[in-house]
């Protein structure tokens, strides 16, 4: 398997210079030997699973809250054994990532001791520690969400001055930028504080029951964890929920008239049995409407609170649904069944005691945990970010009216830090009187940086860079981002666009069990899935939880990116529907249109052209 070297990937003609946009470290060296050569031999590939497109500067700072956040807790918190963090890179826009392994078998048994002590104490005390958890995430949102971007007033209030306050607006905007940036890199040390563990216990299982079973098929493994209730469902619920009381209140033809909300509204509004559904509404949003149209990874995934066309899209479906008497409720209990029967099956075919409960052992304590692994991201992607999105979008506000910026939306090709010596020139300007420099030497740099992402936008990154190991066997990059030695194969028989045209089957991961048929719809965003008819196919570069009434319309799930616990698998498991993940390339080969066949127990997507 041959891929590029990292220093071999040009840039693309016209952008040269991009790398001021984004933090140096993530920069590929060209004059550090030593750097250079760990580098070279290091294998990197693009992480399509969190940044399907190139990823704006302000954007980074999510990706370095995680760069920071899974290696301190891998290597100086828990000291995973086998593996220490993961190292990040930018290229032409586009993350790449790197696990980086632990390669001394002494070193590894040395770190064995101290993860054994402080994971154990974690798997121990599970329910208490995440109790504790849910306290500190909910205190961190609210500080996020009381917290105060204030303008700047042509004069101070008097009372600065008469209760002595010995503070200016000026200062407290500095300030409440530092919170509103402290606040978000403070929520990405609570996401890794359980996450990492989760996934451990997970392949701490994964590889007992592979060693009892070396032919196991992996997706039979994730079925005996599967049909866990979990608050990620708790957004689609609400929907249902309304789609019920619509019905119940003989409302629901005022609500199915339109697509636009604002109309909905207003004849809810006239309708006696509307303001009580409406109130009903109200109840929900909060905090259950925090949930992105997206992943929550970028500035464009608006969630539902801003954007109630889309929650209003799902309640529509679900009303159609069951006025044709269908069942809109996930299959629990078949899910439950089917996971039971197969635990159970293998389970019987363990030979010793000791084997049965250890196997007893290691599944509960993944089922213990695997609520976590889910249920974070409503906490954190959606409603934090959520609320984070909107308070940027008030420090841009601010910028624009003292020209250094020309609208909100150029916030997003300004670092984080460059934003801080930005709002510092704002308000030295302001108390002197004077025109901020910034305003002659921001727009036409953005104006640029917009020119440099179009062409980002173009480029066909390269699904993996560097040296491939002769076996992948760091477990998240398996389980997570399915990448393995099989996908890296397929990867490199891909070398441009040109050898796409020619494909007829895609190899994935067999994420979810079934075969069905159907065309295909390709889906990149929230405002993709409107189009969904009933029957078909989504294929799709990832999937977000605010798309689950999508999935009372489809028959089965093709993604780009993801392994076998990536979001997409998990839901389909617990829809009881067919997937393939990770496929790598399939919104480039197949059209919206194409008649496709999902075997999501072998891992294959056959396409008829």
């Amino acid at each position: 398997m041959k891929f590029p070297k990292p220093h071999d990937v040009k840039d693309i003609p016209g952008t040269e210079g991009w790398e001021r946009m984004y933090p140096y470290q993530y920069q590929f060296t060209t004059d550090d030997p030593e750097r250079m050569e760990y580098e070279e031999k290091s294998f990197w590939f693009y992480d399509g699973l969190h940044y399907p497109e190139p990823i704006y500067p302000f954007d980074t700072i999510w990706d370095e809250a995680w760069y920071l956040a899974l290696s301190q807790y891998n290597n100086r918190i828990f000291q995973v054994p086998p593996v220490r963090g993961v190292d990040h890179r930018i290229i032409n826009g586009h993350v790449y990532i790197s696990p980086v392994p632990v390669t001394d078998p002494e070193e590894i048994g040395r770190r064995v001791p101290n993860f054994t002590e402080r994971a154990g104490y974690y798997y121990k005390n599970w329910d208490r520690l995440e109790a504790k958890w849910k306290v500190k995430i909910e205190a961190t949102i609210k500080e996020l969400t009381d917290l105060q971007i204030p303008r700047l007033p042509e004069l101070e209030d008097l009372s600065v001055v008469i209760e002595g306050v010995g503070e200016s607006e000026g200062y407290h905007l500095i300030k409440a930028y530092d919170d509103l940036i402290n606040l978000g890199i403070k929520c990405w040390q609570y996401h890794f504080e359980f996450l990492n563990l989760g996934y451990a216990a997970y392949v701490f299982f994964l590889d007992f029951v592979q060693k009892q079973f070396p032919s196991i098929p992996l997706q039979r493994v994730t079925q005996m964890i599967s049909g866990i209730d979990v608050i990620m469902f708790r957004s689609d619920d609400e929907l249902k929920k309304l789609a019920r009381k619509a019905i119940e209140l003989g409302i629901d033809g005022a609500i199915t008239a339109s697509q636009e909300w604002t109309e909905v509204e207003i004849t809810l509004k006239d309708l006696p049995k509307g303001q009580e559904w409406l109130a009903a509404l109200e109840e929900a949003r909060y905090p259950w409407f925090y949930i992105s149209s997206g992943t929550g990874w970028s500035h464009k995934d608006r969630c539902w609170n801003d954007d109630l066309n889309i929650p209003l899209m799902g309640i529509t479906t679900y009303i159609q649904k069951l006025k044709e008497g269908a069942d809109i409720e996930r299959p629990m209990k078949q899910v439950c069944d089917e996971r039971d029967r197969i635990t159970a099956e293998y389970r019987a075919l363990i030979a010793t005691e000791e084997d049965r409960n250890t196997f007893d052992e290691l599944l509960s304590t993944a089922k213990t945990v695997f609520p976590y692994v889910e249920n974070h991201l409503f906490y954190v992607e959606h409603w934090f970010h959520s609320v984070f999105w909107g308070k940027i979008r008030e420090v841009a506000a601010i910028m624009t009216e003292h020209g250094l910026i020309k609208e909100i939306d150029d916030i997003w090709y300004l670092r984080r830090d460059e934003i801080k010596q930005g709002l510092w020139d704002v308000v030295t300007a302001w108390a002197t009187g004077v025109k901020p420099r910034g305003s002659s030497v921001w727009p036409p740099e953005i104006e640029w940086r917009k020119g440099v992402m179009e062409k980002f936008q173009a480029w066909s990154a390269p699904a993996a860079i560097g040296t491939a190991p002769e076996v992948i066997q760091e477990p998240f990059t398996i389980v997570l981002w399915g990448v393995t030695n099989n996908s890296l194969a397929d990867w490199s028989e891909i070398q441009d666009d040109t050898d796409l045209e020619s494909i007829t089957e895609l190899k994935g991961f067999a994420a979810s069990p079934g075969i069905v048929e159907g065309r295909a719809r390709v889906c990149k965003s929230a405002n993709d899935i409107i189009e969904l008819q009933e029957g078909e196919i989504l294929v799709s570069p990832t999937t977000s939880p605010s798309w689950a009434p999508a999935f009372a319309k489809i028959n089965a799930c093709v993604t780009d990116v993801g392994g076998i616990m990536s979001h997409a698998a998990i839901v389909c498991r617990e829809y009881g529907m067919p997937a393939v993940v990770g496929t790598g390339h399939a919104t480039k080969v197949i059209k919206t249109g194409m008649l496709l066949r999902i075997d999501g127990t072998a891992g294959t997507v056959s396409i008829e052209r």
